[in-house]
């Protein structure tokens, strides 16, 4: 058997194997793309506020005012989305997570949201662990994203024109054939020309699923290094401890916003336990999860402990950071998120197409046979 006839052989199986996934991923991953655009046009009423000129309330009163909500609740986040925006504290209890939405001028309540209940949620959670447990999904999703990756690799070697003359035909779709040749022009044709863009994606994507991945990542750009030792959190003496202390909170929120007062988002994670810090981070722009600055404080008096601005972070943990924003196309803005979008639709109708190939010819062997 020759080196294409394997490649071949390689390819149709992978496919065959993978192909309802990678449709499952790739079309989730296009619903995904402007879940915050709309959820703006659909939710408008709790997701945004009429900014006013004054300070946000700190973190402690939005915590205090979720617990009269829900008492049984802990608060793990407050999150300060902009200055158009609401703000969120996140709680969870033995039985589920809610999500409060304030005003965080008023703290005024506006909305609880269940992300059990929630359309792009569950579609997120699809895409990641096609709603399996996470440690059983996570590994499906990623043995099959691998999959795609050597999909793609052995799909352009067979695409490939062995002649000069056949380069033009390669890259074009014969639209006036029959609709089977069209069909298989148009899986080769729109493979290759999104298969740096989808490489990219699948890998981004693949950091969600296994830590080396990410690891690899910061190690490239970085020529080595370690990543956990850039991204550990400072330890502290356990040995005094007051959990969700409301003064530390509120200090080290107002500390972030010094630091980084050009920032339109910020999120304060509590200390839910014994030997917890408080971790906050802020982003120069809403609903854009890149360059971030992460500060860390103690939770007992609020002092700062460690600083972590964007510009003093290693190119390779900053690429790291970035990957949600280059995975879902949001590092680019608008434009970026429709090129994730188109990609993603392309990749979803790659394995159907596949599977009319390998259809078409089972089907035309089988009428050879009985001939």
């Amino acid at each position: 058997m020759g080196f294409k006839k394997q490649i071949r052989f390689l390819h149709k199986w992978l496919g065959l194997i993978s192909g309802l996934i990678v449709f499952i991923i790739s079309i989730t991953g296009c619903i995904f793309c402007f879940h915050d655009e709309i959820k703006d046009i659909t939710r408008k009423e709790w997701r945004f506020v009429e900014p006013q000129d004054k300070s946000f309330l700190t973190p402690s009163v939005l915590q205090q005012k979720a617990k009269e909500i829900l008492p049984k609740n802990t608060a793990s986040m407050v999150s300060y989305y902009g200055r158009n925006r609401s703000a969120i504290v996140y709680t969870y209890s033995d039985t589920e997570n809610l999500y409060l939405y304030f005003n965080p001028y008023t703290g005024k309540y506006l909305k609880t949201e269940n992300p059990k209940t929630d359309f792009f949620i569950i579609v997120e959670y699809i895409h990641l662990y096609l709603l399996l447990p996470d440690y059983i999904g996570k590994h499906i999703i990623g043995g099959a994203t691998i999959i795609f990756i050597l999909l793609l690799i052995s799909g352009i070697i067979q695409w490939w024109p062995k002649r000069k003359h056949d380069i033009k035909r390669s890259f074009t779709v014969k639209w006036s054939a029959k609709w089977r040749r069209v069909n298989y022009d148009w899986h080769n044709t729109s493979g290759f020309y999104i298969s740096l863009i989808v490489l990219i994606l699948a890998i981004t994507g693949l950091t969600f699923t296994y830590e080396w991945v990410g690891d690899g990542i910061y190690k490239t750009f970085n020529f080595g290094g370690d990543k956990a030792a850039e991204t550990k959190a400072p330890a502290i003496d356990t040995t005094k401890f007051k959990t969700n202390s409301i003064t530390a909170v509120d200090r080290a929120f107002i500390e972030t916003a010094k630091l980084q007062p050009k920032s339109e988002m910020f999120f304060i994670l509590l200390p839910q336990k014994k030997g917890d810090i408080i971790s906050t981070g802020a982003y120069p722009h809403t609903l854009r999860y890149d360059h971030q600055s992460n500060y860390y404080f103690h939770p007992l008096d609020g002092k700062l402990l460690q600083n972590d601005p964007y510009d003093q972070k290693s190119l390779g943990l900053q690429v790291v950071e970035m990957n949600y924003g280059i995975h879902t196309g949001q590092i680019l803005n608008l434009p970026g998120k429709i090129i994730a979008f188109i990609v993603s639709l392309i990749a979803a109708a790659l394995p159907v197409s596949g599977f009319i190939i390998w259809y078409g010819r089972r089907k035309k062997s089988c009428k050879k046979l009985k001939a």
